[in-house]
């Protein structure tokens, strides 16, 4: 039985998701396909604009038949940590035959010959790499110039160093090279407007268009334009008058964060480095809102994004020591279900006999399944849960849903 693996954030969920699960599988030939989804935040360091729950749904309506959440210390994780902890995840589940992605350059071979380089760090690139980081280059530019400077033949194909999708894919085959992973790469050709587009597209809308387009106001219509039917219809249900989250609807919960901790530094913190902590604390007297500090703190060195990410780590509590404690766990101990296809009975079968790791669908019961490091990481993620489940509720002035007895999406 073949078996697809995704890893997404569905932020939400578009025409360009459902091309890229229904080619899978013509490919592929897989009778199910499993969804390993970022919950309530996600890599750039920003809530979700709708529940993962929601976006579980909308997943299962268009094509999945097993949803997951990718616990949200990988999923606000820089690429190689949000890489890692979703195919270690699909891994260990026991199942999964092939592992399957987007990517602007859609060659799947070129992809892992960039990946097999980096994981094996060979020694001439090394030098290189630190040669011209020595010159003041960024990482990022210090890397495609060491790679191109040893391996010519990737001198025609600089832009699959520099595009989101193909970086993602890079990492993905990284990580299964390094679990020795049986699962096979497979990635399609992103179709339509790309990653970072803030428009629409001619033929598909990229997830960032659709939620400027949301932040925008953007009507039932556009969304039915953009999306699939299902998808577009649970969104505009679900988004009503409240609008999606933002990330400055966490405003004051951070700000009460950062007037708490200011003197003691933010170092402990996930990617937080001791220039960015004194720069945060330095600054903290002139903070309006999570967007605006954002800005405020952004440097040549330092992008948006990766700003975005370390004071969503300070918001929810993520720490450096949690990474370290998650290393020692094999990265991911457990996997806890968001919603499944009553018609993947088979699948499920099949996991229950093979998973390496404990499978949660009821987080009342969980201390019973996981030992104490386990359990705490799970609890850490309820939180993150709990703490989005209140700001949306309040948003549409409702009490806040119970995080750990939300009931699993069933179709």
């Amino acid at each position: 039985m073949r078996i697809n693996g995704i890893i997404a954030e569905y932020n939400p969920f578009h025409s360009g998701h459902q091309y890229q699960m229904s080619e899978s599988k013509k490919h592929t030939g897989a009778e199910y396909t499993i969804v390993v989804m970022s919950g309530c935040f996600v890599q750039r360091g920003a809530p979700a604009l709708a529940d993962k729950f929601l976006r579980a749904e909308m997943a299962l309506k268009c094509g999945a038949d097993l949803v997951i959440e990718l616990p949200a210390l990988y999923s606000s994780a820089s690429a190689e940590y949000f890489a890692s902890g979703g195919v270690t995840l699909l891994d260990r589940l026991g199942v999964v035959t092939d592992l399957c992605f987007g990517s602007e350059c859609g060659d799947t071979q070129l992809l892992k010959q960039i990946a097999e380089i980096l994981l094996e760090e060979p020694e001439p690139y090394k030098s290189a790499l630190k040669e011209y980081m020595r010159q003041g280059l960024s990482y990022p530019y210090a890397r495609n110039n060491a790679l191109i400077q040893n391996y010519p033949f990737l001198q025609p194909h600089q832009n699959v160093f520099s595009t989101p999708n193909n970086i993602l894919g890079i990492e993905y085959i990284k990580a299964i090279l390094r679990l020795n992973s049986p699962m096979a790469p497979f990635t399609i050709e992103r179709m339509g407007a790309g990653h970072h587009s803030r428009v629409p597209g001619d033929s598909q809308c990229s997830a960032l268009a659709l939620r400027q387009a949301l932040y925008s106001g953007a009507d039932a219509g556009f969304l039915k334009n953009n999306m699939p039917e299902a998808a577009a219809e649970l969104l505009t249900d679900a988004l009503g008058g409240s609008g999606p989250v933002r990330s400055n609807d966490f405003s004051q919960i951070l700000y009460y964060k950062l007037v708490q901790e200011r003197d003691n530094g933010f170092e402990k913190y996930l990617d937080v480095s001791p220039a960015l902590s004194d720069r945060i604390r330095n600054l903290t007297d002139d903070y309006r809102g999570f967007d605006s500090f954002c800005d405020l703190l952004k440097t040549k060195d330092m992008t948006y994004t990766r700003i975005s990410r370390c004071l969503l780590h300070i918001l929810l509590n993520i720490k450096k020591v949690d990474m370290e404690r998650a290393k020692n766990m094999d990265l991911v101990p457990y996997a806890r279900v968001l919603g499944f296809r009553r018609s993947s009975e088979a699948l499920l079968a099949q996991i229950k006999s093979r998973s390496r790791i404990p499978i949660i669908t009821k987080p009342a019961d969980a201390e019973k399944q996981l030992d104490r490091d386990a359990y705490d990481m799970l609890r850490q993620d309820l939180l993150c849960g709990q703490l989005y489940r209140g700001i949306a509720a309040m948003r549409r002035g409702e009490a806040p849903a119970n995080e750990i007895s939300a009931p699993l999406v069933i179709l």
